[in-house]
């Protein structure tokens, strides 16, 4: 999977995925507030951060894995750095990272517009709520909240992962910082492929 990749795209998503597995952290604490304030749903509104780094790696980098690598790096920093969920968080990163992946290979890596971005976002939050339907026993509950906790939980990705990923990678272009990435060798948000 990585055989094409330059050593710099290894590097930048090394970096990113770092970086978010910290934030990541800090926003289950934030998220632990949150939901002391307005009750189980609280996760839902927010779960769009912990797919960012997919969607950003992918705008930046652009080939297949770029979604993908990066969101198991992040959780498994995050699961270094003391997030009490354990291995099972490692697991949830890579099924997250492969819902964006999905939404970018199904474009056979060709587009990477605000459309694509937020399908990227909303195909993380489909993946990671099927697995948690599973694991954190869903079905027990009321199926017109576990629903609401669907649509929440797709919203949240398509814009906060999505149109947040996008708008990251546009402002680090913006300031030159990504000259040499595929990201500054396209047009209109198309790879050149």
């Amino acid at each position: 999977m990585m055989k094409s990749w330059k050593m710099k795209e290894i590097v930048l998503m090394s970096l990113f995925g770092v970086v978010f597995g910290i934030v990541y952290l800090i926003f289950v604490h934030l998220g632990n507030i949150w939901a002391g304030l307005i009750g189980p749903l609280a996760y839902e509104w927010m779960f769009g951060i912990w797919f960012i780094v997919s969607i950003l790696c992918m705008a930046i980098i652009r080939k297949p894995g770029a979604a993908f690598l990066p969101e198991a790096l992040a959780a498994v920093i995050e699961v270094l750095l003391g997030n009490g969920a354990g291995p099972r968080l490692i697991l949830s990163g890579m099924i997250q990272g492969l819902g964006a992946e999905a939404a970018f290979a199904a474009t056979g890596y060709r587009r990477f517009n605000l459309p694509v971005m937020m399908l990227a976002g909303a195909g993380s939050a489909l993946f990671s709520f099927v697995y948690g339907y599973f694991v954190s026993g869903y079905s027990a509950l009321d199926p017109k909240f576990v629903l609401l906790m669907l649509t929440l939980r797709v919203m949240s990705g398509m814009i906060i992962a999505g149109v947040g990923g996008k708008y990251l990678a546009d402002g680090l272009l913006a300031t030159g910082a990504l000259r040499g990435y595929a990201i500054s060798r396209t047009d209109k948000g198309e790879a050149r492929v």
